[in-house]
């Protein structure tokens, strides 16, 4: 465990609130993620699954989390099971959590080695009117590879196929949507090391410095600091920065250019999604700046209308309609090309395509249903941009904020976004 210990009252708030929605004779069932092949006899490091951290704070291997808040023996309630160590293991892969370590980092009294599991999930079973298992539902995922999660289920239902069984993912998004006042303090935390990243980098731009060593100073300050990227960053200058997801990080960057920053820290399993656009020589020259201030505009608006009860498509049409009055300004687009728009796919996509936030926590694009219409305590990105290939450059913006009733809470704010805050850092 890289990060400081998370105070177990997190977890135990978790467990409770997804208790309170399991309904009569339940039994839910976490399993965490596989450890992935590379090549060869690799592995990949280990991602935690979001939902079984969230609930219990482990990050290990094979553990398996069991809910049954109706059991008859009381004992049997809260089961948390974990791959037990062994001298090879220890030689092999370093230290496995005990029993008392897994105690203290979840609040489960009962924790149980995974020989024990077979035969008090049977007792369990036995008990259970519904069974509750999880798997992926993020409306963008792409599954192409089985997870522990699907073999779970495809042989619990082989084994008891008379139960009814539900699905775990819709109550686990309802719940995570929600950020508790621990968990905006870690999004917080990320969110700083994040700041520290961005201005150790902009520190090292200059007129032919490459897009790595930006992407290496990042590196050195989140790593300085116990966390790690959320994502593969994106270092994009010049035309690069019209690429959405553009990866390759290796191209000079060259004076007169944009160097757009699309990075973020992941500290204690919780992200950070910053995006800034700085100038490599200093200063934006006049377009970039009105492009720049266009950006912005739309950012500082979408960030006040940010309030409980909006719906996120709601909130996308008014970003679109904001950004097509700057395209109007700044020449980009005629009216006559709006006044003919298709409303489902309006002109401003040719140089705006993307969305303008998601919902941010364990999961970069986190967890939660279009339907819902935001509350407080959620945690969304603001991220419009504008991409003109034709004169080589894009600008996007983006930082996080905590919708409440009083008004956004913008985690980024102490990051330099004003133009003249950019320059000015540029000059230091």
């Amino acid at each position: 465990m890289r990060h400081d210990p998370i105070p177990s009252r997190l977890f135990r708030h978790n467990r409770d609130r997804l208790r309170a929605r399991l309904g009569k004779q339940a039994l839910a069932v976490v399993n965490a993620n596989d450890q992935l092949p590379t090549n060869a006899d690799a592995t990949q490091m280990l991602a935690p699954n979001s939902d079984l951290f969230y609930l219990t704070g482990i990050e290990q291997e094979e553990t398996i989390l069991v809910l049954a808040p109706e059991a008859f023996d009381p004992k049997q309630r809260e089961i948390l099971f974990l791959r037990e160590s062994s001298e090879h293991l220890r030689t092999w892969e370093g230290h496995k959590l005990s029993k008392t370590e897994a105690r203290a980092l979840s609040g489960i009294d009962r924790v149980e080695w995974l020989s024990a599991f077979p035969v008090l999930f049977r007792q369990l079973m036995c008990e259970a009117d519904q069974v509750c298992l999880n798997s992926n539902e993020h409306r963008r995922a792409v599954i192409e590879v089985e997870t522990r999660d699907a073999r779970f289920i495809r042989e619990t239902q082989a084994a008891y196929p008379l139960h009814h069984y539900r699905r775990l993912a819709p109550l686990m998004h309802q719940l995570r949507l929600e950020k508790s006042e621990d968990e905006i303090e870690l999004i917080r935390r990320a969110c700083e090391i994040t700041r520290q990243g961005f201005r150790r980098a902009v520190r090292k731009l200059k007129p032919g410095v490459n897009e790595c060593e930006l992407e290496a100073e990042l590196a050195h300050e989140f790593i300085r600091q116990r966390a790690r990227f959320a994502y593969p960053p994106i270092i994009a200058s010049g035309a690069s920065a019209c690429i959405l997801h553009y990866l390759q990080n290796d191209q000079p960057c060259r004076g007169g250019d944009l160097v757009l920053l699309d990075v973020g820290a992941s500290y204690a399993n919780y992200n950070a999604d910053l995006t800034r656009t700085v100038p490599v020589s200093g200063r934006f020259t006049r377009r970039q700046r009105a492009v720049y201030d266009s950006v912005l505009h739309v950012l500082r608006a979408l960030t006040q209308t940010a309030m409980p009860g909006v719906l996120h498509r709601d909130w996308q049409r008014q970003g679109e309609a904001l950004m097509t009055e700057e395209l109007l300004k700044l020449g980009l687009l005629k009216p006559a090309e709006v006044r003919k728009q298709d409303p489902d796919n309006p002109a401003c996509k040719k140089y705006f395509m993307h969305g303008v936030g998601h919902p941010l926590g364990l999961d970069v694009h986190d967890v939660g249903s279009p339907r819902e219409p935001f509350a407080p305590g959620w945690v969304l990105t603001v991220e419009p941009g504008l991409y003109i290939p034709e004169e080589g450059f894009g600008i996007r913006l983006e930082n996080d904020i905590v919708v409440t009733n009083e008004g956004p809470i913008d985690l980024m704010a102490d990051v330099p976004i004003e133009p003249d805050e950019i320059e000015a850092l540029m000059r230091r």
